[in-house]
């Protein structure tokens, strides 16, 4: 399979998971993106248009813990903070849009590391 290939099917399944799954200001989406070193994940209202909370590799908090570890562990990490992040905004409940990536690796550990931290999906 080729690159082009798998980044069509990759946004072929993300069009197909964003039409049953939208955040409201109750319960918002927690997205996800994965690049090749980094994962960014963030809670996004749908009905406003507006990012509420989010958090990566590349923020400053995170920086500094990552160093010499593997991509699981980073996003365990960004999933445990995105969670804090959100439970101090008030929002525990929320829903998972998994960017139309598989449901292993890095996307699992995020989502797994978020859940233990006290979100809700």
């Amino acid at each position: 399979m080729s690159t082009r290939d798998s980044k069509a099917i990759v946004r072929i399944r993300h069009r197909r998971v964003r039409q049953k799954v939208t955040g409201t200001i109750s319960r918002p989406r927690l997205c996800v993106f994965r690049s090749l070193n980094h994962i960014h994940a963030q809670l996004i209202d749908d009905s406003m248009g507006q990012t509420l909370v989010s958090m990566s590799t590349l923020d400053s908090q995170v920086r500094g813990k990552t160093d010499g570890i593997g991509k699981s562990k980073k996003a365990e990490i960004v999933g445990t903070l995105i969670a804090e992040r959100a439970l101090d905004k008030g929002i525990k409940k929320v829903v998972f849009d998994r960017g139309g990536y598989k449901y292993h690796g890095r996307i699992k550990t995020l989502a797994e590391a978020a859940r233990k931290a006290g979100l809700e999906f």
